[in-house]
Protein backbone atom coordinates (compact mmCIF):
# COMPACT_ATOMS: atom_id res chain seq x y z
CA UNK A 1 0.00 0.00 0.00
CA UNK A 2 1.36 3.63 -0.89
CA UNK A 3 2.39 5.29 2.23
CA UNK A 4 4.81 7.67 4.26
CA UNK A 5 5.16 5.97 7.64
CA UNK A 6 7.71 7.91 8.95
CA UNK A 7 8.00 10.65 11.36
CA UNK A 8 9.31 12.98 9.13
CA UNK A 9 7.49 15.32 6.32
CA UNK A 10 8.08 15.64 2.42
CA UNK A 11 7.47 18.86 0.72
CA UNK A 12 7.41 17.72 -2.94
CA UNK A 13 7.51 20.96 -5.55
CA UNK A 14 7.13 20.39 -9.27
CA UNK A 15 9.92 22.74 -10.22
CA UNK A 16 10.02 26.41 -11.50
CA UNK A 17 8.66 27.59 -7.33
CA UNK A 18 8.70 31.15 -6.71
CA UNK A 19 11.83 32.18 -4.68
CA UNK A 20 11.32 36.47 -5.09
CA UNK A 21 7.68 37.43 -4.24
CA UNK A 22 5.05 35.65 -2.18
CA UNK A 23 7.47 32.33 -1.92
CA UNK A 24 4.61 30.50 -0.46
CA UNK A 25 6.08 27.01 -0.46
CA UNK A 26 9.30 27.99 0.59
CA UNK A 27 7.55 29.40 3.55
CA UNK A 28 5.76 26.44 3.95
CA UNK A 29 8.86 24.25 3.92
CA UNK A 30 10.08 26.73 6.44
CA UNK A 31 7.42 26.58 9.17
CA UNK A 32 7.35 23.05 9.15
CA UNK A 33 10.77 23.31 9.43
CA UNK A 34 10.84 25.16 12.39
CA UNK A 35 10.12 28.72 11.65
CA UNK A 36 12.93 31.56 11.95
CA UNK A 37 14.52 28.98 13.99
CA UNK A 38 14.75 26.59 11.22
CA UNK A 39 18.50 24.91 10.37
CA UNK A 40 18.22 24.49 6.48
CA UNK A 41 20.69 22.66 4.73
CA UNK A 42 21.05 23.27 0.59
CA UNK A 43 21.68 19.90 -1.16
CA UNK A 44 22.84 21.21 -4.73
CA UNK A 45 24.01 17.63 -5.78
CA UNK A 46 21.29 17.86 -8.99
CA UNK A 47 22.79 20.95 -10.50
CA UNK A 48 26.09 21.63 -12.36
CA UNK A 49 25.80 25.12 -11.09
CA UNK A 50 26.47 24.14 -7.32
CA UNK A 51 27.56 27.86 -6.10
CA UNK A 52 24.81 29.97 -8.54
CA UNK A 53 22.43 28.36 -7.47
CA UNK A 54 23.10 27.68 -3.87
CA UNK A 55 23.46 31.37 -3.76
CA UNK A 56 20.00 31.65 -4.79
CA UNK A 57 18.45 29.80 -2.35
CA UNK A 58 20.47 31.30 0.22
CA UNK A 59 18.97 34.75 -0.64
CA UNK A 60 15.49 33.42 -0.97
CA UNK A 61 15.62 31.59 2.40
CA UNK A 62 17.17 34.15 4.34
CA UNK A 63 15.27 37.05 3.16
CA UNK A 64 12.36 35.11 4.48
CA UNK A 65 14.29 35.03 8.15
CA UNK A 66 15.95 32.22 8.27
CA UNK A 67 19.34 33.06 10.17
CA UNK A 68 21.04 29.24 9.48
CA UNK A 69 21.26 28.20 5.92
CA UNK A 70 24.03 26.28 4.47
CA UNK A 71 24.93 25.24 1.49
CA UNK A 72 26.01 21.35 1.49
CA UNK A 73 27.82 20.54 -2.31
CA UNK A 74 28.83 16.99 -2.75
CA UNK A 75 31.40 18.07 -5.25
CA UNK A 76 33.94 14.53 -4.56
CA UNK A 77 33.16 11.52 -3.84
CA UNK A 78 34.65 11.74 0.06
CA UNK A 79 31.71 14.73 0.46
CA UNK A 80 29.50 11.99 0.69
CA UNK A 81 30.92 10.37 3.85
CA UNK A 82 32.86 13.99 5.60
CA UNK A 83 32.12 14.38 9.49
CA UNK A 84 31.07 18.30 8.18
CA UNK A 85 28.66 16.82 5.39
CA UNK A 86 27.42 14.66 8.34
CA UNK A 87 27.08 16.66 10.90
CA UNK A 88 25.06 19.52 9.02
CA UNK A 89 22.51 17.41 8.77
CA UNK A 90 22.33 15.62 11.63
CA UNK A 91 21.93 19.78 12.81
CA UNK A 92 19.16 20.43 10.31
CA UNK A 93 15.82 20.96 10.48
CA UNK A 94 15.12 20.69 7.21
CA UNK A 95 17.22 19.54 3.92
CA UNK A 96 16.14 21.22 0.67
CA UNK A 97 17.09 19.23 -2.76
CA UNK A 98 17.27 21.92 -5.70
CA UNK A 99 16.50 20.87 -9.30
CA UNK A 100 19.07 19.69 -11.75
CA UNK A 101 19.14 15.63 -12.98
CA UNK A 102 17.69 13.57 -10.79
CA UNK A 103 20.51 10.66 -12.09
CA UNK A 104 23.12 12.75 -10.31
CA UNK A 105 21.15 12.84 -7.24
CA UNK A 106 20.95 9.20 -6.63
CA UNK A 107 24.42 8.15 -8.66
CA UNK A 108 26.09 10.32 -5.94
CA UNK A 109 23.79 9.69 -2.90
CA UNK A 110 22.69 6.41 -3.02
CA UNK A 111 23.85 4.26 -0.30
CA UNK A 112 26.11 6.63 0.89
CA UNK A 113 26.77 7.59 4.58
CA UNK A 114 24.63 10.54 3.64
CA UNK A 115 22.09 8.78 2.29
CA UNK A 116 21.59 6.93 5.65
CA UNK A 117 21.87 9.53 7.44
CA UNK A 118 19.34 11.36 5.86
CA UNK A 119 16.84 8.42 5.96
CA UNK A 120 17.43 7.95 10.16
CA UNK A 121 16.99 11.74 10.58
CA UNK A 122 13.85 11.48 8.55
CA UNK A 123 12.91 8.71 10.19
CA UNK A 124 13.02 11.41 13.82
CA UNK A 125 11.62 14.00 11.79
CA UNK A 126 13.49 16.03 9.26
CA UNK A 127 11.32 17.90 6.58
CA UNK A 128 12.94 17.12 3.15
CA UNK A 129 11.99 18.70 0.29
CA UNK A 130 13.19 18.70 -3.71
CA UNK A 131 12.18 20.74 -6.26
CA UNK A 132 11.61 19.67 -10.45
CA UNK A 133 15.39 16.86 -10.03
CA UNK A 134 15.14 17.10 -6.59
CA UNK A 135 10.85 15.67 -6.36
CA UNK A 136 11.72 13.18 -8.75
CA UNK A 137 14.35 10.92 -6.98
CA UNK A 138 12.01 10.90 -3.61
CA UNK A 139 10.28 7.36 -4.40
CA UNK A 140 11.85 4.29 -4.75
CA UNK A 141 11.73 4.00 -8.19
CA UNK A 142 11.69 7.62 -10.05
CA UNK A 143 11.52 8.79 -13.57
CA UNK A 144 14.56 9.18 -14.68
CA UNK A 145 13.86 10.17 -18.40
CA UNK A 146 10.69 10.35 -20.47
CA UNK A 147 8.82 11.87 -23.33
CA UNK A 148 6.58 14.47 -22.50
CA UNK A 149 3.01 15.04 -24.90
CA UNK A 150 2.65 11.52 -25.43
CA UNK A 151 -0.01 8.26 -25.10
CA UNK A 152 0.57 6.14 -22.97
CA UNK A 153 3.86 3.60 -23.91
CA UNK A 154 5.97 1.26 -22.26
CA UNK A 155 9.23 3.22 -23.63
CA UNK A 156 7.81 6.97 -23.45
CA UNK A 157 9.46 6.29 -19.93
CA UNK A 158 12.96 4.89 -18.74
CA UNK A 159 12.88 4.36 -14.73
CA UNK A 160 15.36 3.73 -12.23
CA UNK A 161 16.04 3.85 -8.71
CA UNK A 162 15.35 6.68 -6.38
CA UNK A 163 16.23 7.75 -3.10
CA UNK A 164 13.68 6.05 -1.87
CA UNK A 165 11.59 8.75 1.13
CA UNK A 166 8.28 7.21 -0.32
CA UNK A 167 7.27 3.70 -0.62
CA UNK A 168 4.65 2.42 -3.94
CA UNK A 169 4.50 5.81 -4.96
CA UNK A 170 5.00 7.29 -8.33
CA UNK A 171 5.80 10.91 -8.92
CA UNK A 172 6.24 13.20 -11.99
CA UNK A 173 6.92 17.14 -12.08
CA UNK A 174 6.22 20.46 -14.49
CA UNK A 175 3.30 18.04 -15.09
CA UNK A 176 0.65 20.47 -16.73
CA UNK A 177 3.12 23.02 -17.96
CA UNK A 178 4.84 19.42 -20.14
CA UNK A 179 1.91 17.44 -20.40
CA UNK A 180 3.06 14.51 -18.62
CA UNK A 181 0.32 12.40 -17.94
CA UNK A 182 0.76 9.66 -20.64
CA UNK A 183 4.26 9.64 -18.97
CA UNK A 184 3.19 8.80 -15.54
CA UNK A 185 0.69 6.37 -16.83
CA UNK A 186 3.61 4.95 -18.41
CA UNK A 187 6.02 4.60 -15.52
CA UNK A 188 2.95 3.48 -12.97
CA UNK A 189 2.63 0.29 -15.32
CA UNK A 190 6.16 -0.38 -16.30
CA UNK A 191 6.51 -0.49 -12.11
CA UNK A 192 3.06 -1.69 -10.91
CA UNK A 193 2.44 1.35 -8.92
CA UNK A 194 -0.90 1.93 -8.44
CA UNK A 195 -1.13 5.52 -6.86
CA UNK A 196 0.67 8.53 -8.78
CA UNK A 197 1.04 12.33 -8.01
CA UNK A 198 1.80 14.56 -10.95
CA UNK A 199 3.03 18.06 -9.54
CA UNK A 200 2.51 21.16 -11.61
CA UNK A 201 5.02 23.79 -11.58
CA UNK A 202 5.24 26.18 -8.00
CA UNK A 203 3.20 24.04 -6.41
CA UNK A 204 3.81 21.36 -3.91
CA UNK A 205 2.76 17.94 -2.53
CA UNK A 206 3.28 18.15 1.60
CA UNK A 207 3.46 14.61 2.54
CA UNK A 208 2.58 14.55 6.64
CA UNK A 209 2.32 11.03 7.51
CA UNK A 210 -0.24 9.20 5.70
CA UNK A 211 -2.02 12.80 4.65
CA UNK A 212 -1.34 14.74 1.23
CA UNK A 213 -1.92 18.57 1.33
CA UNK A 214 -1.24 20.84 -2.02
CA UNK A 215 0.10 24.06 -1.67
CA UNK A 216 0.61 26.67 -4.74
CA UNK A 217 -0.58 28.13 -7.74
CA UNK A 218 -1.34 25.00 -9.87
CA UNK A 219 -2.59 21.50 -8.82
CA UNK A 220 -1.25 17.90 -8.35
CA UNK A 221 -3.10 15.72 -10.15
CA UNK A 222 -3.55 12.30 -8.14
CA UNK A 223 -3.87 9.00 -10.02
CA UNK A 224 -5.07 5.79 -8.85
CA UNK A 225 -5.03 2.44 -10.61
CA UNK A 226 -5.86 0.30 -7.80
CA UNK A 227 -9.16 -0.88 -9.15
CA UNK A 228 -8.00 -1.17 -12.82
CA UNK A 229 -10.34 -2.87 -14.81
CA UNK A 230 -8.41 -3.67 -17.75
CA UNK A 231 -4.48 -3.26 -19.35
CA UNK A 232 -3.36 -4.87 -22.55
CA UNK A 233 0.47 -4.26 -21.03
CA UNK A 234 1.12 -8.45 -21.00
CA UNK A 235 0.06 -8.02 -24.72
CA UNK A 236 2.29 -5.27 -26.04
CA UNK A 237 5.35 -4.85 -27.53
CA UNK A 238 7.39 -1.08 -25.70
CA UNK A 239 6.71 1.45 -28.46
CA UNK A 240 2.76 -0.02 -28.79
CA UNK A 241 -0.01 2.00 -27.00
CA UNK A 242 -0.85 0.72 -23.64
CA UNK A 243 -4.53 1.01 -23.21
CA UNK A 244 -5.52 1.35 -19.45
CA UNK A 245 -9.36 1.25 -18.17
CA UNK A 246 -10.77 2.01 -15.09
CA UNK A 247 -8.85 4.55 -13.60
CA UNK A 248 -9.54 7.26 -10.73
CA UNK A 249 -8.60 11.01 -10.98
CA UNK A 250 -8.23 13.48 -8.52
CA UNK A 251 -7.21 17.17 -9.59
CA UNK A 252 -6.22 18.93 -6.81
CA UNK A 253 -5.61 22.94 -6.18
CA UNK A 254 -3.80 24.53 -3.35
CA UNK A 255 -5.68 23.88 0.06
CA UNK A 256 -7.20 20.78 -0.73
CA UNK A 257 -5.01 17.51 0.27
CA UNK A 258 -5.34 13.48 -0.18
CA UNK A 259 -5.52 10.54 2.15
CA UNK A 260 -3.31 7.62 1.23
CA UNK A 261 -5.07 5.00 3.84
CA UNK A 262 -8.54 5.68 2.29
CA UNK A 263 -7.25 6.91 -0.87
CA UNK A 264 -9.92 9.55 -0.80
CA UNK A 265 -9.28 13.70 -1.64
CA UNK A 266 -9.79 15.99 1.46
CA UNK A 267 -11.65 19.06 0.91
CA UNK A 268 -10.19 22.77 0.72
CA UNK A 269 -10.52 23.83 5.04
CA UNK A 270 -10.80 20.07 6.65
CA UNK A 271 -8.94 20.75 9.54
CA UNK A 272 -7.12 17.00 8.70
CA UNK A 273 -4.73 19.10 6.60
CA UNK A 274 -4.73 22.30 8.38
CA UNK A 275 -2.28 21.44 11.33
CA UNK A 276 -2.85 24.11 14.55
CA UNK A 277 0.00 26.36 15.71
CA UNK A 278 0.31 24.33 18.51
CA UNK A 279 0.60 21.09 16.75
CA UNK A 280 3.27 22.24 14.32
CA UNK A 281 5.23 24.28 17.09
CA UNK A 282 5.40 20.27 19.30
CA UNK A 283 6.00 19.18 16.25
CA UNK A 284 9.54 21.06 15.71
CA UNK A 285 10.36 20.79 19.15
CA UNK A 286 10.51 17.43 19.19
CA UNK A 287 12.32 17.70 15.95
CA UNK A 288 14.86 20.13 17.31
CA UNK A 289 15.33 17.72 20.18
CA UNK A 290 16.10 14.38 18.26
CA UNK A 291 18.57 16.44 15.39
CA UNK A 292 21.02 18.11 18.56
Amino acid sequence: MASNNRDGQLVIIGGAEDRSEDCKILREFIRRAGGLEAKIVVMTVATDLPQEVGDDYIRAFEGLGVEDVRILDTIYHDDTSSERSLEAIRKATGVFFTGGDQARIVDTLKQTEIDKLLHQQFDKGLVIAGTSAGAAMMPETMIVEGDSETNPRVDAVDLGPGMGFLSDIAIDQHFSQRGRIGRLLSAMAQDSTDLGFGIDENTAAIFNGNLVKVVGDGAVTVVDMANLSHSNLSEILRDEDLALCGINLHVLPDGYGFDLNTRTPIFKGDSAIRPSDSQVHAVNTSKADKTQ
